[in-house]
């Protein structure tokens, strides 16, 4: 193949990985914004919406595209609600204090791991995409399937944008960002808030798991990378910076695609964690956060 084809390819496998990245980062770059939580356990609710996807989709035998949608609503409600017993049982009583929920949410990392691999197993298992078609470039055919992630993405993305800048519900959530004190002031009930957020940020990874999963197999380890690439947005973009985070993760997800697939996975994320350490040399609050004085 000559070096335009395989550019495009590239491009392509960059644009989905890009559109799955920003959604995770996302999940992770809100609920930094809103509770000052940095959630290390992230990745694991991604992993967790990749095997609920698997056990979901197999409660369909014979219909792919039903047992998808079913995972597509089931697992990230699923993982909601854990992560609301997470915040309940944990968060809370930790009373959001960012060294401490660092901690508990690595041990969260751990237990929610160790589930998966006790009831789910060690093997990796394939999720059947609901549609099965092919886009034909004059130099190669392209995945119909992987066009619907970013579209899907895409949409999703937008529609957090709208929550949070055009509905009551947002301008709560933004309030509490704000002050959290001024809030309880006024009578938000902050801790309801905080508990949508964290599940509003696990749900955001499920989604973009399931998204995924046809393409990448689910694991009991895969939210490790995610959880990595996730940071490596959140810093650059700016913590906290839903803004910096699409920006970032496209970015991100563009540059990991294409040198993945003309030199090697491994030297696009050493690029990436040099790009990362620039950052903060050079811009500690991120490229579109907030500078302290």
């Amino acid at each position: 193949m000559e070096f335009g084809p395989h550019l495009l390819l590239a491009s392509l496998e960059g644009a989905v990985a890009a559109a799955v990245l920003a959604l995770t980062a996302l999940g992770l770059s809100l609920v930094f914004g809103v509770m000052r939580v940095v959630n290390v356990a992230h990745g694991e609710f991604f992993m967790l919406g990749a095997v609920l996807a698997w056990w979901f989709a197999n409660l369909v035998v014979g219909n792919p595209a039903l047992g998808f949608i079913i995972a597509l609503v089931g697992a990230p409600l699923v993982v909601g609600v854990m992560a609301l017993i997470a915040d309940r049982l944990v968060l809370r009583r930790l009373h959001y204090d960012p060294e401490a929920t660092i901690v508990a949410t690595i041990g969260m990392l751990y237990i929610l791991q160790q589930l998966a691999l006790t009831f789910y197993g060690p093997d990796a298992r394939p999720v059947v995409a609901p549609i099965n078609f092919r886009v034909n470039f004059p130099w190669f055919g392209y995945s119909g399937y992987k066009f619907i992630v970013i579209a899907a993405a895409v949409v999703l993305m937008l529609g957090v944008w709208l929550l949070l800048a055009r509905t009551k519900i947002g301008l709560i959530m933004r309030a509490t960002q704000y002050d959290r004190e001024m809030a309880q002031a006024f009578g938000i009930p902050v801790q309801r808030v905080y508990a949508g957020v964290f599940a509003l940020g696990a749900m955001l990874a499920a989604v973009a798991a399931v998204l995924i999963v046809p393409i990448q197999q689910a694991h009991y380890l895969m939210g490790q990378d995610p959880l990595l690439l996730s940071f490596i947005v959140v810093i650059i973009g700016g913590l906290g910076s839903l803004r910096g985070t699409v920006v970032a993760a496209i970015f991100i997800g563009m540059s990991d695609g294409i040198i993945s697939v003309f030199f090697s996975p491994t030297l696009a994320k050493i690029l990436a964690t040099l790009l990362v350490a620039m950052v903060l040399v050079y811009r500690p609050a991120g490229l579109f956060g907030a500078r302290t004085a």
